[in-house]
């Protein structure tokens, strides 16, 4: 029998924050992962001289006296290589229109006239007030990072603070973005959707007005490229536990939480049988589908809980790991594409079906052999379908073909400049990452964020189980890898806060 003051269950992002934060701060720690390596969802995949991120590979808020700042000023690491990404990325239009989203708010404003001259002023209007919004509730989360349980004098000091913006974030709370989008051109609206379906998961008939806000005003404000990825970050964390005095076990799978006569969590019992003590806390870093189907229990879940479960979705995501030559990135507009394959005009936004992400590593960190770099194509894809009607792994194999040659054929259409520059080299599927983390259907990124799950809707650290917290990208603030950070920071002050 192992007793710590704190069992971190999973070694993604989130729960290696967590634990460097806590170590950090002197609580005994023992975070136990299931694989027999660190980062979740961000590890990073080596084939064939390359590695892969799984996703974008933009990451916000390491800008100075952002989130990444505040953590690893209390860790006894130093921080990863980063560099500003310039530009984050840019937009390309079926019309083969690339608008990037970078640059001063004058130039950016010049490209949206241009680009936008049916809606010119309302769509200049609209990123003025999304900026203004999601910079202040920016600074809010800042100055309270656990805004969900926020007290009323201490919302009441944030919208003092705000006094200018305040009611434009009060207008905007019960609001989806479309409320803001009413007056423009349905080509403008489109160039919102595309961006809002890859930072939360919804377009803006559906995503939350202030999450909407904030995620256009972080990539106007800079994003950054971490040297060797998020996986290199992963490395950095554990290192820092470990320094700490904390204790990591890796290929340790968590079988359920263990509890006392009361139904506190108290430990976690592993598939081996053994408990490990927990005299504080347990986080875990599992997604909320599976903190309460794994770890609590069924029986130990109250049923509203069960029923909101139900209802909540995430997507899944289809990727393309591609090898590109130097010459032919040098044809591209951006590092980062994000291509809108079609308009789909008077229909609801698809992106299973018109939308793709296109992100070269940077040509300071190849992550390929040499004259080549390591390129992540990353789609959208209904997870349940990869799981529904799988007899066997030659189904999955066809599928996986079927929907290779379907996103190649759509890429070229896209990006012509690729040519024969690309080589596929592995793709990954929701059952990908499922074997990878056992998250539910490999769901990836978080649940979107529409109205029901934000602001007082949050799901939050705090669970119906006392003593169990949660981190990761199904809780607030979101997905991304700065969010979970901040979830990471919110769940270490609610159990050890910072000696001021």
């Amino acid at each position: 029998l192992m007793s710590y003051e704190v069992v971190v269950v999973g070694a993604g992002v989130g729960g290696l924050t967590a634990a460097a934060l806590l170590a950090a701060r002197g609580v005994k720690v023992c975070l136990i992962e299931r694989g027999s390596s660190a980062g979740g969802c961000v590890r990073a995949l080596e084939r064939s001289g390359h590695q892969f991120e799984p996703g974008a590979g933009l990451y916000a808020s390491w800008q100075s006296d952002g989130i990444h700042e505040r953590v690893f000023a209390e860790l006894p690491v130093a921080p990863p290589e980063v560099r500003e990404a310039a530009p984050s990325y840019s937009v390309r239009l079926p019309d083969s229109t690339d608008i990037s989203v970078d640059g001063s708010d004058a130039d950016f404003e010049a490209r949206l006239k241009e680009f936008f001259p049916e809606c010119a002023d309302r769509a200049v209007s609209f990123y003025r007030n999304a900026t203004l919004v999601g910079d202040a509730v920016c600074r809010a989360a800042r100055n309270v990072p656990d805004l969900p349980h926020a007290t009323r004098l201490q919302r009441l000091k944030l919208l003092t603070a705000e006094a200018r913006v305040a009611p434009r974030i009060l207008a905007g709370l019960k609001q989806t973005a479309a409320h803001y989008l009413q007056d423009t051109s349905p080509r403008f609206r489109r160039f919102v959707d595309a961006q809002l379906q890859i930072f939360a998961q919804r377009t803006s008939d559906e995503c939350a007005y202030l999450y909407a806000a904030v995620a256009l005003s972080v990539a106007r404000r800079g994003m950054h490229a971490i040297r060797g990825g998020a996986s290199a970050l992963a490395e950095l964390l554990i290192e820092a536990v470990i320094k700490s005095g904390g204790t990591v076990r890796f290929d340790t799978p968590a079988l359920r939480l263990a509890y006392d006569s009361r139904g506190d969590a108290v430990g976690v019992t592993l598939l081996s049988g053994e408990t490990v003590d927990a005299s504080r806390a347990v986080i875990s870093n599992l997604s909320v589908w599976d903190t309460y189907g794994k770890l609590v229990g069924l029986s130990r879940t109250p049923l509203p809980v069960r029923a909101r479960l139900k209802e909540l979705r995430g997507w899944g995501v289809y990727l393309l790991y591609i090898s590109a030559d130097e010459e032919t990135l040098a044809r591209l507009p951006a590092e980062r594409i994000l291509a809108l394959t079609e308009w789909q005009e008077e229909r609801q936004f698809d992106p299973e079906q018109c939308l793709l992400m296109f992100s070269a590593a940077p040509a300071w960190d190849a992550r390929a052999p040499e004259g080549r770099r390591a390129v992540t194509v990353s789609t959208f894809t209904d997870a349940g379908q990869w799981f529904a009607f799988h007899e066997d792994e030659e189904e999955h194999e066809r599928q996986d073909q079927t929907t290779l040659e379907m996103w190649w054929e759509r890429l070229h259409a896209a990006l012509p400049e690729l040519g024969a520059g690309v080589e596929i080299i592995e793709t990954a599927t929701p059952r990908t990452f499922y074997e990878a983390t056992r998250r539910k259907l490999g769901m990836v990124g978080g649940v979107g964020q529409s109205l029901d799950v934000f602001g007082s809707n949050s799901l939050t650290y705090r669970t119906t189980v006392p003593n169990l917290f949660m981190v990761g990208d199904t809780n607030f603030p979101g997905q991304g890898v700065a969010a979970v950070t901040h979830s990471a920071l919110v769940v270490a002050n609610a159990i050890a806060p910072p000696i001021r």
